[in-house]
């Protein structure tokens, strides 16, 4: 009897002990479990925060560009907007001068007129004098500001440039030909200022 019951009591005391055992390596596992969870949730949290980082600056990004890209438009716009207006303000300058120069030409006439109708005998006549010597200055500012005589004796004529108001026959030119000008014509730069009026050979 005695023999049974130490043999029972050896058996609680091993069943005991390997209860004692799994308990405790179920502990632990547990804790190892637990590590490897806050290692995990760790990492996600790492991966995104990583992601909001790079998320916020995809979008800061977006708007550097945006604004980069407005700027730019401004710009150019800017830049139209000043090319336009030089142009306009060119265009208001060349006809304000044309429209002066216009004005002027009769003047120029008249001087040109009286100097070819000059007699021989008052060439010394300081009047006469005077008068060469204002039409030279008025010449001068003229072709300063661009304002050149058209060719047109003995050119062909052009009706771009000449006014054909008369046919004339001629032995020295051809036909097609200018050959009087009646009324000197001018160009101011590189547009008409005012038509040559002459005649051509039929």
């Amino acid at each position: 009897m005695a023999g049974k019951k130490k043999s029972s009591k050896s058996k609680a005391e091993s069943k005991v002990k390997e209860t004692e055992e799994k308990v405790l390596n179920e502990e632990v596992n547990a804790e190892e479990k637990s590590e490897e969870t806050a290692a995990e949730s760790q990492e996600v949290n790492e991966s995104t925060e990583e992601n909001g980082e790079e998320t916020k600056k995809t979008k800061e990004q977006e708007k550097i560009e945006e604004l980069e890209d407005r700027v730019k438009r401004q710009l150019a716009e800017f830049e139209n907007f000043r090319k336009r207006t030089d142009k306009e303000k060119e265009m208001m300058f060349e006809t304000g001068a044309k429209s002066v120069l216009e004005k002027i030409l009769p003047i120029v006439d008249n001087f040109e007129r009286g100097l070819a109708n000059i007699k021989p005998e008052e060439e010394s006549d300081p009047h006469v004098e005077g008068m060469r010597m204002i039409y030279k200055q008025l010449m001068g500012e003229l072709e300063k500001l661009e304002v050149k005589p058209i060719e047109a004796v003995g050119s062909e004529f052009n009706p771009d440039f000449h006014n054909a108001i008369m046919q004339e026959a001629s032995d020295e030119y051809e036909s097609g030909f200018v050959s009087k000008e009646l009324q000197k014509g001018y160009m101011y730069r590189d547009s008409v200022l005012r038509h040559s009026m002459v005649a051509v050979v039929p």
